[in-house]
């Protein structure tokens, strides 16, 4: 199913550099399991994004939406 990823980040520090927000957007195919998993992470990891973008080392605070964009006739929410 295509879903749309978006990633907000506020007070970011990212190579020594203070942004006061960053906000990434991007669309992808991915099915329920993946959406799952991803959301358990984000929600138990503390240090999850810091632990996966090069450069980033602080995050005060960050918010992940995940939207629908088609339909998946075989997945039941």
């Amino acid at each position: 199913m295509k879903v749309k990823f978006v990633l907000t980040m506020d007070d970011v520090e990212i190579d020594d550099h203070k942004i006061d927000q960053v906000v990434l957007d991007w669309e992808t195919d991915v099915d329920q399991e993946e959406i799952l998993e991803l959301s358990h992470k984000w929600i138990t990891s503390k240090n999850f994004l810091t632990t996966r973008m090069e450069g980033l080392t602080r995050v005060g605070e960050s918010s992940l939406m995940i939207e629908p964009l088609e339909e998946d006739k075989n997945v039941e929410w």
